[in-house]
């Protein structure tokens, strides 16, 4: 039965490999072959030596996707001398998960050999189901690994994190891709290195741009490619000439060109990545706010436009961008706050798709305005000390003094009344006790703020 379940087992994957994406076919089977990721897998990384002397922890992969995460799992796999047991957590369950701890635990005592568990798409498992992993994990059962794209921090119960690496795979490069995508064209039997290919630089530009740093998503591309053309290149009913799967198969194809317009009918408009609940959300608001407050307007309306595209609430957008006026620009330059708020009714008023013109104007004004946070840091201050510090009183002459008995309280009958002055302003407390919150700058119109107060407090 067992030599049966085998060979069914064999048969069953050759099959599926006869029909794998190339994306599946191509995945790196060493560390040598795989791409990207340097900063923890390069020579003499963490991870690297970690894998090297088969002295794995438990670890979380997070990234976008066609980063490497499940293809780095799976050559964890190849290179360990521990049992690896592999879960969807789109589709596994809390039953799944305590049936594979159970041999865990069953492997460690009779083997001594452990088990590296690789759950994929690991933010899908609900609290309940990563808390069974909890014990075992602890006790050194198995060796977990998860998967995601979704920021752990977020998306994993605290315990679980506490107890893993966490490695952050970022997207890849133009060169990356470039590189996965010949060596694609160049491999035979599992890539295109038995057919007859040529293909243009623009055209292998156009991919690579497109693919936006996922290797998947340039690897399928270039399928379609090559068998839209391969497809148009043979004859009717001649059907599509296979995929070499031993070096004892002759195969004669015709050439396959890839051109410019080719590759742009093979691969469709790129998907934003772009999460209104998770990280892009944040990150992209937080872009966008610094590129403003860093005087940068090109990046400002980059960020703008991502967010917009990807169908970020304009409103919410429209709200960043007058919190910005107010607290990293204020009194530098005052219409930074009427222009935010002229913009905001505007988004209300007209909706998508116009309202990117009020907003991109907004922050456009914002990036190039004079900046201060004067106003900001003085309401922080005060609010600080109103929350911790001694209250303090309302002096008598500024008190309410429009009602019965105010005068006999002594409320408001030594206030005096600014306008009654030749230039408006008499020196009087107007707090009781000395304190200056407002320290204005001398950039933009607060300069000019700045010199009156100076000269106000300089009169005799």
């Amino acid at each position: 039965m067992v030599v049966l379940m085998d060979l069914f087992t064999q048969n069953e994957q050759q099959a599926v490999a006869g029909v794998a994406p190339l994306a599946v076919r191509m995945r790196p089977s060493t560390l040598d072959e795989f791409v990207g990721q340097e900063h923890f897998l390069g020579p003499g990384k963490l991870l690297r030596r970690m894998l090297q002397a088969d002295r794995l922890s438990s670890a979380i992969f997070y990234g976008p996707p066609g980063t490497g995460k499940t293809t780095l799992a799976h050559i964890i796999a190849q290179m360990t001398h521990a049992a690896f047991e592999e879960l969807n957590a789109a589709s596994a369950g809390v039953k799944e998960v305590r049936t594979i701890l159970e041999q865990a635990r069953a492997r460690l005592t009779v083997e001594r050999r452990r088990t590296i568990l690789f759950v994929d798409e690991l933010h899908r498992f609900n609290k309940a189901q990563q808390d069974v992993l909890l014990d075992d994990v602890e006790k050194g059962v198995v060796i977990f690994i998860g998967a995601t794209t979704e920021n752990p921090f977020f998306y994993v119960n605290t315990p679980l994190v506490s107890r893993s690496q966490i490695f952050h795979f970022e997207t890849l490069t133009t060169d990356h891709i470039r590189h996965l995508m010949q060596r694609a064209l160049d491999t035979p039997q599992r890539g295109f290195g038995d057919y007859n290919i040529t293909i243009t630089p623009e055209a292998l530009d156009h991919l690579v741009r497109r693919a936006d740093g996922d290797a998947r998503r340039a690897l399928t591309a270039l399928e379609v490619a090559v068998h839209s053309q391969l497809a148009n290149a043979l004859s009717p009913g001649q059907g599509l000439v296979p995929v070499r799967t031993s070096s004892a198969d002759h195969v004669t194809t015709p050439t396959i060109a890839i051109d410019l317009a080719v590759a742009q009918e093979s691969i469709q408009q790129k998907a934003i990545r772009y999460d209104k609940l998770g990280d892009e959300h944040y990150d992209a608001a937080s872009a966008l706010i610094k590129s403003m407050r860093g005087s940068d307007p090109d990046a400002a309306v980059y960020w703008l436009a991502r967010m917009l595209d990807a169908g970020e609430d304009p409103r919410f957008i429209a709200r960043r961008i007058a919190i910005c006026a107010a607290e990293d620009i204020g009194n530098a330059d005052p219409m930074a706050l009427v222009l935010a708020s002229a913009a905001f009714q505007i988004t209300l008023q007209v909706g998508l798709s116009e309202c990117q013109l009020p907003l991109a104007q907004a922050a456009i004004y914002l990036a190039c305005a004079p900046k201060s946070n004067a106003s900001a840091q003085a309401i922080w201050q005060a609010s600080s000390e109103v929350r911790e510090g001694l209250t303090i009183p309302v002096p008598k002459h500024l008190r309410d003094a429009h009602y019965s008995g105010a005068q006999r309280l002594g409320h408001g009958s030594d206030y005096q009344y600014a306008h009654d002055s030749a230039d408006g302003y008499v020196e009087q407390d107007y707090l009781g006790v000395e304190r200056q919150y407002y320290q204005p700058t001398d950039r933009g119109h607060e300069k000019i703020m700045k010199l009156y107060l100076d000269k106000l407090r300089q009169k005799p």
